[in-house]
């Protein structure tokens, strides 16, 4: 009956910029982000490794300037002309001939381009000699893996959607020894979540700690 209660109060994640984590990984990122709509060309790439929170900031973006969110199998070249576009994961495989005439149209007026990769544009691959050079004047901004300030607050955001409180001591003990990625701190709180409920405790450092520890006797086992 505990656990119904639980789900039935949780608050749906949202991929707003006031549920955005600030701080000093994603800061260039963020920056470059408030200068839209004086981007160089009208375009600027979110680079970062999986994890880091650039679809989060790309969709928060897309949403407040009303952008046209392309498919990267088939991006809509009529669907950008005129308007802000977002294109994701481009560095995964898009028509080179397309992504070319995406990145012109963002010159024109009233347009623009929000390109997000886990690689800099100078690593994509280019058949065409001016798609290259047009990769390489882009503006590139990078999110760097999760620092304390933003793990920290992620975890807090997770624990909140889930209506938790954990322990006080269970953020430093949480920020010390577990993955640094969003997705992990999310895992994390879902674990904590689901014991908690199957098993009727509170979520406290020594719950974390018999998760954490028992993620390592299992990753020992499969290395030997």
């Amino acid at each position: 009956m505990a656990r119904q209660l639980r789900l039935s109060l949780r608050r749906p994640a949202a991929d707003t910029r006031e549920a955005f984590v600030h701080g000093a990984s994603n800061a260039e990122a963020v920056a470059a982000l408030d200068a839209w709509p004086r981007w160089p060309g009208g375009a600027l790439v979110l680079v970062g490794p999986e994890g880091v929170g650039k679809t989060h900031l790309a969709r928060a973006w897309a949403a407040s300037v009303k952008a046209a969110v392309l498919d990267r199998a088939g991006p809509d070249l009529a669907a950008a002309a005129g308007r802000p576009a977002l294109l994701e994961d481009v560095d995964q495989g898009v028509d080179a001939e397309t992504l070319f005439h995406l990145i012109n149209l963002a010159a024109q007026d009233g347009a623009s381009l929000l390109l997000t990769a886990r690689k800099p544009p100078a690593t994509w691959p280019a058949e065409l000699p001016d798609l290259r050079s047009r990769l390489n004047a882009l503006l590139v901004a990078e999110i760097a893996p999760p620092d304390d300030q933003v793990l920290g607050g992620v975890l807090e955001k997770f624990f909140r959607e889930r209506n938790i409180r954990p322990h006080d001591d269970v953020y430093p003990y949480l920020l010390r020894r577990m993955e640094r990625s969003i997705p992990g701190a999310q895992e994390i709180v879902r674990r904590l979540d689901e014991t908690e409920d199957g098993q009727m405790r509170p979520i406290s450092r020594v719950l974390a700690r018999e998760i954490l520890e028992g993620d390592i006797e299992n990753l020992d086992l499969f290395e030997g």
